[in-house]
């Protein structure tokens, strides 16, 4: 019988019981929450930290979350336009001035965040390192031209998104992101999410696990392109042997290198489906957190080669709206409902070999409950 740790208020049940399904089944180690109202109401966790199955999963673990961490970069960007720092519907070059080379002077804020900025590729980088180099990256982008008319089409920011947002963000607070994140998100909620690793807490992360048969050169797959062939991102292949380097923890790429755990996850998420608060804490007003469900584009997504819709700086599916990481992480926010689902684990899946519903499958079960 797989041990489930944590607590679990008795009518989401169906959570625990969805857990441990998926540790006795695909995962090695897991997590998964639910915060109703801006409170936890599900905090469980179980398994291994390790892929030789000899160390817990505990209470404090971390792991790399991939693409989940661009839920919480968003997040920041739509506390600065709640404080009025920050103008959605601005061009980019108004707070970043070098940004309108190459025919960019009209790529709205709004455009970076939903992915129609039209910059879903880096021109310059070609190996994993270049990517820890802010300023090169950054500068390298503002010289970059757009790949179609922004605002008309989408393509999944996939890498590009987190540094597009980071200098704007840097640009206005003279903060990185991961700087400003931890300040004014993490540290008021008492948050256990982090953009920038620092040395302190390596030794609670459990590595990420490559889908089986696969090794740690296990690469996220490039999306189709337009064309029909495989795009390279950044030119770079990310493999999991990157995401558990102590070089990976250390940079910031805020679309893709976040660490935290389910609880973390949902807390922070928890204040756009609550009106703007949780925990007693307030980081946006109510009006500040509608732009996370309202829809600037809908149709194919060049890159994802698939019908998306994109709000400012998540993924809209139905009345709910968040985004997942490559492997598997997920996290869901519903406002109707008031409430957010988060699913974190260390073994990967490999949606080319093989379908992975496991956030899913936590999060229906989390609807089973969500009626008192």
């Amino acid at each position: 019988m797989t041990e489930i740790k944590g607590f679990c208020e008795p009518r989401f049940g169906a959570v625990r019981a969805a857990l441990a399904a998926l540790l006795r089944k695909d995962d090695v180690g897991a997590s998964a929450a639910v915060c109703i109202d801006g409170e936890p109401v599900v905090d469980i966790w179980g398994g291994y930290a390790d892929a030789d199955r000899s160390v817990g999963w505990e209470r404090d673990t971390l792991t790399a979350v991939n693409s989940t961490t661009k839920n919480m970069t968003a997040l920041c960007a739509l506390i600065l336009a709640d404080r009025g720092e920050l103008d959605l519907s601005a061009p980019v070059a108004a707070y970043w001035p070098e940004f309108a080379a190459a025919g960019k002077e009209n790529v709205l804020v709004r455009h970076v965040l939903s992915h129609t900025a039209g910059l879903p590729d880096l021109s310059g980088p070609t190996a994993v390192e270049d990517l820890y180099d802010w300023e090169g990256v950054t500068a390298g982008l503002a010289a970059q031209a757009p790949a179609w008319e922004p605002g008309t089409a989408a393509g999944y920011h996939a890498l590009t998104f987190g540094f597009l947002v980071g200098e704007i963000v840097r640009r206005i607070t003279g903060r990185s992101l991961g700087e400003f994140f931890a300040e004014e998100v993490a540290e008021p909620l008492g948050a256990d999410f982090h953009i920038g690793l620092s040395a302190e807490h390596d030794h609670r992360v459990a590595p990420l696990i490559p889908p089986p048969p696969l090794t740690d050169e296990y690469a996220a797959g490039a999306p189709l392109g337009p064309d029909g062939t495989r795009r390279g991102h950044a030119g770079a292949a990310i493999r999991v042997r990157d995401t558990n380097s102590i070089a990976w923890r250390r940079a910031q790429i805020p679309a893709v290198n976040g660490f935290g755990n389910a609880r973390s996850v949902a807390l922070v998420q928890s204040v756009l489906a609550n009106h703007g608060s949780a925990g007693g804490v307030r980081l946006l007003s109510p009006q500040g957190c509608e732009a996370a469900r309202q829809e600037v584009f809908r149709g194919d997504d060049r890159v994802l080669r698939r019908p998306m819709s994109w709000t400012v700086g998540f993924g809209r599916f139905g009345n709910t709206f968040g985004w997942g990481g490559w492997g598997g992480s997920l996290v869901v926010n519903d406002p109707d409902a008031r409430m957010t689902v988060a699913y974190v684990m260390n073994r990967m899946i490999d949606r080319d070999r093989q379908e992975d519903d496991r956030g899913m499958e936590i999060v229906m079960a989390a609807y089973s409950g969500s009626t008192p």
